[in-house]
């Protein structure tokens, strides 16, 4: 990664509000450097065990780098972000967390899983490793709307979005509202499958440069992207093994697929039921199978067969 200006990780904040004052001015056509810590902005680390996760102060999670102040944006642009790079990674973690995830009312008790990333690679247990394609999870612009707003979930600034495939390479255009768009980041991980489903990913702090660019009189309504792919990291040639789930609604339908998905993991690889969870998170993909035959719908939960060894 090149030498740019550097948003060093104190520089972060935890909501999104438009009166929060700009760390820093940027120009289109420049890059900079963002310094970002973890998920839980330093509450968990590298020695870290489950009974520290249960103690998470929610408050405290999710701080974003920023808000950088890009020159001559203005409402009714649109802020195109290209995904430059990221630093290495040395550990991550990756917890359920009471109360938190797609299946908490199954999952009530803590689980933490530390990753040593400082290899390169990703390994859940003997013989099953997760390919790393580092992401940032939560990042987008300041919201047109006065007041502080959490950025624990989407929305239509971007926040949030937790997509993968948001990595090196990409451009994502954001909606501006605000002058100078006032942009943040964080939240970085260092793998994870879609649907995130038990709340986290393999939470993983690295640095992330980015290079800004306007489109001036351009506005979308919510974040828009490319990606140069491809779209599931390491080589496809095992296959996938899927479970799907049906429900007259999208939520009973996505929790059927990924507890399905979960017992077969237990049943063929003796995981346990939280150990499956936590893999489910980290590597399985939901799709959106069937939605057209409303109100019957169809979630299918892809398991790359790449990661067993």
């Amino acid at each position: 990664m090149s030498h740019n200006h550097t948003i060093h990780r104190h520089c972060h904040h935890f909501t999104w509000d438009n009166s929060i004052e700009p760390v820093y001015s940027v120009e289109p056509g420049k890059s900079l450097n963002f310094e970002v810590t973890d998920s839980s902005a330093g509450q968990l680390n590298s020695k870290s065990v489950k009974e520290d996760v249960a103690g998470l102060d929610f408050e405290r999670v999710n701080p974003v780098n920023g808000p950088v102040y890009v020159n001559g944006a203005q409402p009714g642009d649109t802020l195109e972000v290209e995904i430059e790079g990221f630093g290495p990674q040395s550990w991550g973690w990756t917890a359920v967390i009471p109360g938190f995830g797609l299946l908490h009312e199954q999952f009530q008790d803590p689980y933490l899983k530390i990753w040593d990333l400082k290899k390169g690679k990703a390994e859940f247990l003997s013989g099953i490793e997760i390919p790393i394609a580092p992401f940032p999870g939560t990042i987008g612009v300041a919201l047109p709307e006065k007041g502080a707003y959490s950025v624990v979930p989407p929305r239509k600034n971007g926040g949030n979005m937790d997509i993968r495939h948001l990595t090196r390479g990409t451009k994502l255009y954001l909606p501006v509202w605000t002058e100078g768009a006032l942009f943040s980041v964080g939240d970085t991980h260092a793998a994870q499958g879609d649907g995130e489903v038990c709340g986290t990913a393999i939470e993983a702090p690295m640095d992330i440069q980015l290079r800004f660019k306007l489109h001036k009189g351009k506005q979308i309504s919510e974040p828009q992207f490319e990606t140069p792919g491809p779209l599931n990291p390491g080589p496809e040639s095992k296959g996938y093994f899927a479970t799907t789930g049906y429900g007259e609604d999208l939520m009973t339908a996505t929790k059927k697929a990924v507890t399905y998905m979960i017992e077969h993991l237990v049943m063929k690889y003796g995981l346990s039921d939280v150990e499956a969870y936590a893999l489910c998170s980290v590597a399985v993909d939901l799709k959106l199978s069937e939605v057209v035959d409303v109100p019957h719908y169809l979630v299918s939960a892809y398991l790359p067969l790449n990661i067993f060894k």
